[in-house]
């Protein structure tokens, strides 16, 4: 048999075609290949197996309600001291200020995500989802990432499965997929040694999906972490969506290296290029064969090149972001929020259908 050279994808190309499984070997050739277009081809293959030429969105908002956090990931410029002189932490009637009238005025979900406040106690995130769903009974609240519950568990005195629950019944409706960063140790000790573990995320997502509700997935990458890691990360999550089957869509963040520890200490001046960032989310397309939804965040990788990932496994736009701070905070300079005519205009353009959404991905309506 003959030696299959490293950049020739013959072979994983008609497993595609078969809707065979790709295994850990598939995939650390197509992140190390350069063969950018037939990797585009083959997720493309995928995206429209699974989702025909439907590319969905949502009208949502987000809500960072503090930066305070005593974990100081490195790969983080939005966490910071209690004491630092841009530290904040929005009380529960300034969240209430916020929150009035979102439902009515079209938003369908609030994205909730802060810092790990050790101020914070736990009537403080009950209330939060109280306060949302008095003002805003349809609106969906997705909120806090497995880390965030890990530590809200820890101050509750309660199980993290007691957690969610608690939570649940005051108004929460599905948890984020952040915190995943990397999961392989040797990246995950570095860039945030001290956050939650990677079994850990699992464990929380796991219960969540036991719980009945849905989540996401994600991941960091554009730092120091190597094409090993990348498919290793894919390949766990795949894993336990085999097993729940509660995972409703990936996405990649970018890394922002600006105002960053890991910058610092890897002498990491440049953001990912364009080429990278739709490697990754072709490849996690391929291997997460199991997850409905692949989407790609704007906000991250600019609005011209999510465009562009449509044509690279790409299903899904994510929000109309009303408000973000983390992103801004590592030195995105993307705009707070896009029109939904621009996304709808964007989705046409690229000749895809756009599909306004729920959290859950119920269609809303079809822009054709």
């Amino acid at each position: 048999m003959p030696l299959i050279k490293k950049d020739d994808l013959t072979d994983i190309f008609k497993k595609v075609e078969m809707n065979e499984r790709l295994n850990f070997e598939d995939g650390v050739r197509l992140l190390k290949s350069n063969n950018l277009y037939m990797i585009g081809q083959m997720a493309d293959i995928v995206r429209r197996r699974k989702n025909g030429d439907n590319v969905s969105f949502i009208i949502n908002t987000h809500l960072n309600y503090t930066n305070v956090c005593y974990l100081g990931c490195k790969l983080c410029a939005f966490g910071v001291k209690p004491d630092a002189n841009d530290a904040y932490t929005m009380s529960l009637e300034e969240i209430e200020k916020k929150v009035i009238g979102l439902y009515d005025k079209g938003f369908k979900e609030i994205h909730i995500v802060g810092g790990v406040n050790p101020k914070l106690p736990f009537q403080y995130y009950e209330d939060m989802m109280k306060i949302i769903k008095k003002h805003n009974p349809k609106l969906h609240i997705q909120a806090f990432t497995a880390v965030e519950l890990d530590y809200i568990a820890k101050i509750a005195g309660l199980s993290v499965e007691e957690t969610i629950l608690k939570l649940k019944n005051a108004g929460l409706d599905s948890i984020l997929g952040g915190g995943a960063e990397i999961f392989h140790q040797d990246i995950r000790k570095i860039i945030s040694g001290h956050k939650t573990t990677a079994d850990k995320w699992f464990e929380i997502h796991e219960i969540t999906h036991q719980l009945g509700m849905k989540s996401n997935a994600s991941i960091i990458y554009g730092h120091i972490e190597q094409p090993e890691h990348i498919i290793d990360h894919l390949m766990r999550l795949r894993e336990l969506q085999d097993k729940t089957n509660g995972f409703n869509a990936f996405f990649g963040f970018a890394f922002h290296p600006e105002n960053t520890q890991l910058a610092k200490e890897y002498e990491l001046s440049g953001e990912t290029t364009g080429i990278y960032d739709l490697k990754i989310l072709a490849v996690a397309r391929l291997m997460l064969d199991n997850f409905p939804h692949i989407r790609a965040f704007w906000m991250a990788i600019g609005q011209k090149l999510a465009q562009v990932s449509l044509h690279f496994g790409v299903d899904d736009l994510d929000g109309t972001v009303m408000e973000e701070r983390i992103f801004h905070a590592a030195g995105s300079e993307a705009i707070h929020m896009v029109p939904k005519a621009s996304f709808i205009k964007m989705i046409k353009d690229a000749g895809r259908i756009p599909i306004e959404r729920d959290t859950l991905y119920n269609t809303i309506k079809i822009y054709n």
